[in-house]
């Protein structure tokens, strides 16, 4: 280490003799912290290089791609540059509008090292300027990336050194180095320097600036340099031949960890981010009196099974945010798929075009689907997949003269969407009842909570009643009758309620029998949910018409379809003067990205044999799920496939339930949040809905985090 400092101390005197300055200070005093530093906003990181074209400007690019998919305000700074047009390319690549005058207060055209360029150009470099500019940058950023001229030992003007800048402006360093020959001298000496002179490293990031393959020093150096230097490696930025930002996210984000640099500057990120939701936002089903008094939870990224929040957190995903993530966050097939898409057609319509994925799922849809479906008609969410079957089983029976037909029935308890033709059919007051004034007529029919049916009443006792109830209802009314729709095997939002085996086979010879169609609403129970690829596999049923959702683009953008049989595509084919055509469209029809999005989903459902591999899943998920029982105000477990609903009552015998007031739901959910799982009740019951990709030793995280928050809760109300 003396070494080093006499080297450093020879190599400022000969700095001291070109300039015609006096050596002022020694290497001992370079650690002293300025007194009276005012406080910041946001983090700043200081990137140097260990020599000459290690690539300081793309780690800058790099780092900032990475934290803003963090969700972070990144600024930059080049204080000093001598040539290039490096500062404009970061402003324009990370999309920052910062002056830049205040990003590069300093530039001399003459691409030589600073204290000869600004001397040639007859400019003195002030320091205090540079400082000041940084601490507004601060100000406005979470984070500041500043990239220095050279290396640490670069001479700015006079005997100031690039180490001088780091130090006075009171940052942290990222050293930048290449992986092969000779980096470990380079490195190492840089990493000696910076400690002696009281800099705060965070570690080394590598930079592949050629395109040749990696031979033992590229694959050992690193590791070397961890241990040699005791120093933290941030991983490597692989050689690109595009920096444009998609490229960067897909090929860095893995290879360079940026989370140690996010520390306070999450902090502050998230805490901005919470008041401007607050400011800004309304959100669904949530009364936002109560919303505006939390902290919300800020989601910045995804990955596998989990979700990770603007701090860091990670937590496991319990419903699949919201009953949609099949594959798991972050699945790099989806991205890709939606990545290349995107680089050939982002939309176009298709009133009156087509285009080649709405043409290539349309057809993947038919091939998985029940047989006898034979037509796709797409749009944009499970609610307009529902508003679209119910128009067009309307207008059917309209368009071949049974105008009688008008009629639409469904099931107590049911869900159907947010749409006034969707909450027309729900059955769950709740929701529905402040509507009811702007919504059609309807015929509702029960379809009993079979946890509290009448005493001594089986299973198979309800399900006749229900079936004889239903083919009263066709007999009297049928011709009147223009579809039944419901949610097959299992009514999501009323609670994860399971029919018993049987219901769906007996409601569809009824409906044929009385030529009614059967509208099967699978956006919750498709894809794989319930163990089979849709829900009606289960009995081999074959709907008139088959609303999807949810789950079919694997979680990542919106899309819906509603299939339909060749009889209820024929009841449309008129000439146009007859003015027939099904008047419905939305503008984002069959979205060519979504398209995309959904056949990688499809694919990755075959590649790796999600339904054979989900059936050992499943079993050990019931085995689990018995446990639950233990819970004092557990009054039943309900599960099909991987849809669970554990139903919350404050007496088991008397099967009392909770008063929604009470919030049992809510309060239990909020506790599983603290043991590291995001959940979302339906009213007294906890949903479990992971990603069909979970591991067991996730399912295990989830559910003895389940099982902890419910015995915690409901154990402060006995």
């Amino acid at each position: 280490m003396n070494r080093l400092k006499q080297k450093g101390n020879d190599v400022r005197r000969t700095i001291a003799k070109d300039s015609g300055k006096p050596f002022a200070g020694t290497l001992a005093t370079w650690g002293t912290v300025p007194k009276g530093t005012a406080p910041h906003k946001g983090r700043a990181f200081f990137i140097s290089g260990t020599d000459t074209a290690v690539g300081k400007t793309v780690a800058v690019m790099a780092l900032g791609v990475l934290l803003q998919d963090q969700g972070l305000d990144v600024g930059i700074m080049k204080p000093i540059q001598c040539g290039g047009r490096d500062t404009e390319w970061l402003l324009q690549t990370l999309k920052i509008n910062d002056p830049l005058s205040l990003v590069n207060p300093y530039f001399a055209k003459q691409p030589v090292s600073p204290h000869i360029a600004f001397r040639k150009q007859r400019a003195k470099i002030d320091i205090e300027r540079i400082k000041k500019n940084l601490q507004t940058l601060r100000q406005g950023h979470d984070v500041v990336l500043i990239e220095g001229a050279g290396g640490l030992m670069v001479p700015i003007q006079g005997d100031y050194l690039m180490l001088d800048l780091i130090r006075d402006l009171d940052v942290e360093l990222i050293l930048v180095a290449r992986r092969g020959l000779g980096t470990i001298n380079h490195t190492l000496l840089s990493i000696a320097q910076a400690r002696q002179c009281g800099l705060t490293l965070k570690g080394v990031l590598f930079n592949e600036t050629q395109p040749k393959n990696s031979g033992i020093p590229e694959k050992t150096n690193p590791q070397a340099i961890a241990s040699l230097g005791a120093v933290k490696i941030l991983g490597t930025i692989p050689y690109l031949k595009s920096w444009e930002v998609g490229q960067v996210k897909r090929h860095c984000t893995h290879s360079v960890d940026v989370r140690f640099l996010l520390g306070s500057a999450r902090k502050r990120s998230t805490r901005r981010w919470q008041e401007e939701d607050k400011k800004y936002l309304w959100h669904p089903f949530t009364q936002m009196r109560e919303w505006e008094k939390t902290d919300p939870l800020m989601i910045a990224s995804g990955q596998g099974s989990y979700l990770i929040d603007t701090d860091g957190k990670r937590y496991l995903d319990g419903v699949s945010s919201l009953w949609v993530n099949v594959h798991g966050h972050g699945r790099k097939e989806m991205d890709v798929a939606i990545q290349e898409q995107l680089g050939r057609l982002s939309h176009s319509t298709l009133l009156g075009l087509s285009h080649p994925p709405a043409v290539e799922l349309a057809k993947k849809l038919i091939d998985i689907a029940p047989r006898g479906l034979q037509r796709v008609f797409y749009s944009d969410n499970g609610s307009t997949a529902v508003e679209v079957a119910l128009k067009m089983a309307y207008q059917y029976w309209q368009n071949i003269g049974k105008t009688k037909k008008t009629m639409i029935v469904h099931l107590a308890n049911s869900y159907h969407g947010d749409t006034l033709g969707s909450v027309s059919v729900g059955g769950i007051d709740l929701f529905h009842r402040v509507y009811k004034k702007l919504i059609f007529k309807t015929q509702q029919i029960d379809c009993p909570d079979f946890y509290r049916v009448q005493r001594g009443k089986r299973n198979l006792l309800v399900v006749e009643e229900v079936v004889n109830n239903l083919e009263k209802l066709f007999q009297n009314s049928h011709k009147h009758i223009a579809a039944l729709i419901v949610e097959p095997l299992v009514q999501g939002a009323a609670g994860m309620i399971v029919w018993p085996e049987g219901i769906l086979t007996r409601m569809k010879k009824l409906c044929a029998k009385y030529e009614i169609f059967l509208i099967a609403d699978e956006v919750a129970t498709g894809f794989g949910r319930t163990g089979k690829m849709f829900a009606c596999n289960h009995e081999q049923v074959t709907p008139d018409f088959l609303c999807l959702a949810k789950g079919m683009t694997g979680g990542t953008l919106p899309l819906a379809a509603t299939l339909v049989t060749e009889q209820v595509y024929q009841g449309f084919l008129f000439d146009h003067k007859e003015q027939k055509s099904f008047f419905h469209g939305h503008t984002y029809t069959g979205n060519p990205l979504a398209c995309a999005a959904a056949l990688a989903n499809l694919k990755i459902f075959e590649k790796d044999r999600v339904l054979a591999k989900l059936q050992p899943k499943i079993k050990y998920l019931s085995q689990r799920l018995k446990m639950f029982y233990n819970l004092a105000h557990v009054g039943q477990v309900r599960q099909k496939g991987f849809m669970v609903g554990i139903e919350l009552v404050k007496d088991q015998a008397a099967k009392t339930p909770y008063l929604w007031e009470e919030k049992i739901g809510v309060r239990v959910c909020q506790e599983a949040r603290q043991r590291g799982v995001i959940l979302r009740p339906l009213g007294n019951v906890i949903v479990l809905m992971p990603p069909l990709s979970i591991s067991r030793p996730e399912m295990d995280q989830l559910l003895e985090a389940t099982y902890g928050a419910i015995e915690q809760v409901t154990s402060l109300d006995s």
